[in-house]
């Protein structure tokens, strides 16, 4: 085995870039942390002090940001939480393919086609009455941890 023939094809991710730490005792309300492994958004933060050499620990109660789902967590306030890049990004709606999926226009002038129709009900039925009317929106598009989905509707008016 010669220095010369090292050859790394790992397809894996490390997953690094996808969250930053933050200590615990740092993060807000409407702040975002994972929790259980989810980007969730921080709806309500307790501090308690324990014992005589215990540490204070936060409890936080959190939403997630893709699925809506309440998540809790109790952590010593001087630990470091993980803490998602949240990104939030308009796109313009072109299209609404038959199997679920959108057509989106970047501001490159490129066009995304990999995101399905949200899965809430009420934001379902505005984007496709409103695309069905023939009105140009502009939906906005939360990315964390690899995942995306469409959060917002905005109607610009009409084509």
């Amino acid at each position: 085995m010669s220095d010369d023939d090292h050859h790394f094809e790992s397809k894996a991710d490390a997953g690094a870039s996808k969250t930053f730490p933050q200590q615990a005792g740092t993060i807000r309300k409407n702040g975002y942390i994972v929790i259980k492994g989810r980007p969730c958004k921080v709806v309500e933060v307790s501090t308690s002090k324990t014992g005589k050499h215990g540490h204070a620990k936060c409890h936080f109660v959190g939403i997630d940001i893709f699925t809506g789902k309440k998540l809790e967590d109790i952590v010593p306030s001087s630990h470091n939480c993980d803490v998602p890049h949240v990104n939030r990004t308009d796109y313009q709606l072109i299209d609404i393919s038959e199997d679920g999926f959108v057509s989106l226009l970047t501001d490159s002038g490129d066009t995304k086609d990999d995101l399905r129709l949200p899965t809430d009900e009420n934001l379902l039925k505005q984007i496709k009455d409103g695309f069905g009317e023939g009105k140009d929106l502009v939906v906005s598009v939360m990315s964390a941890m690899g995942e995306e989905q469409i959060c917002a509707l905005k109607d610009i008016g009409p084509k």
